[in-house]
């Protein structure tokens, strides 16, 4: 069994340090960096990003680096709409492949009605003026970047309260290192993906699952996607293990570590129970890859 985690928005491999560790020599692990993100090329020039988009690369770093034998997804935020992208475009190898899925603060859709803890009517206002603001920003990407540094101190009590649900509690070493990831995704990434996620809509997607052992996990201050969207995904997914961790925000991998590792690892363990007999070793490495393909590790 390989299993293969994939990172949210504006984060990168990284974001799985904790559970690397935890895992490392208990099962073989593939991470990889999504597409402009971590060690990943860039999109190529004009070409539109989108979760369908990342699904197809998802596939591509499965057929490289896990070519047989069962898989087992994890995925955090946008690297769970990945998931549901390569379900929708690919049932038949999810059919054949997926042993399991784990789906950790991520959504199926309606990320429109996310406020992100603001009042209601003053999001709706920002969520039709963001689209140009990044168009500008990235364009003027190189002096945003210097006012990035600049705000150092503005930009990181930013990233605690969307990152953390309990940010005083927070170790300031992991504080950093959450900083230093988002703070490394480009102004012009951050603007060519963002119109992707309010065209998601992977519900119906979520069926090719449905008879797999799933893990559902979310952080009850979650402001980035809000527990309800996972419940949302329990719902579609009736059979899913649900957690919900109390005084968590959206990066929960780093904020509960072994609260996380310990869920993964139950859910993992009874998943190669259940699929681990048909298990094949797989004939390549998943050694890092420098073409234009997703960086994986």
């Amino acid at each position: 069994v390989t299993v293969v985690f994939s990172h949210g928005y504006c984060l990168s491999q990284d974001v799985w340090h904790f559970q690397r560790a935890a895992l490392r020599g208990a099962v073989r692990c593939v991470y990889w960096d999504q597409r402009s993100h971590g060690r990943s090329a860039r999109a190529a020039a004009g070409e539109a990003v989108s979760i369908d988009l990342l699904g197809r690369d998802l596939k591509a770093v499965l057929d490289a680096a896990a070519p047989e034998g069962p898989v087992v997804l994890v995925g955090h935020s946008m690297g769970g709409m990945t998931l549901m992208a390569l379900a929708e475009q690919y049932p038949e190898y999810v059919e054949e492949r997926v042993a399991g899925v784990a789906l950790l603060g991520t959504s199926a859709g309606g990320l429109g009605e996310v406020t992100y803890g603001l009042p209601a009517a003053g999001v709706r206002t920002v969520r039709r003026v963001v689209p140009g603001v990044l168009r500008a920003l990235a364009a003027q990407s190189e002096l945003v970047e210097r006012g990035r540094r600049v705000t150092a101190d503005l930009f990181a009590g930013v990233v605690k309260r969307y990152s953390f649900g309990s940010p005083r509690e927070v170790d300031p070493g992991v504080a950093r290192f959450a900083e230093r990831l988002i703070e490394s995704v480009p102004v012009d990434v951050v603007a060519e993906f963002y119109p992707a996620f309010a065209e998601h809509e992977k519900t119906a997607a979520l069926s090719a699952f449905a008879d797999r052992p799933a893990l559902v996990l979310a952080g009850d201050r979650d402001l980035m996607t809000p527990s309800e969207h996972s419940e949302r995904i329990v719902v579609a997914l009736p059979g899913a293990a649900y957690v919900l961790l109390e005084a968590t925000g959206h990066l929960a991998m780093l904020e509960r570590p072994e609260q996380v590792n310990e869920h993964l690892a139950e859910w993992l363990a009874r998943t190669i129970r259940t699929h681990g007999s048909t298990a094949r070793p797989a004939s390549r490495s998943a050694s890092a890859g420098s073409s234009r393909r997703p960086h994986r590790r």
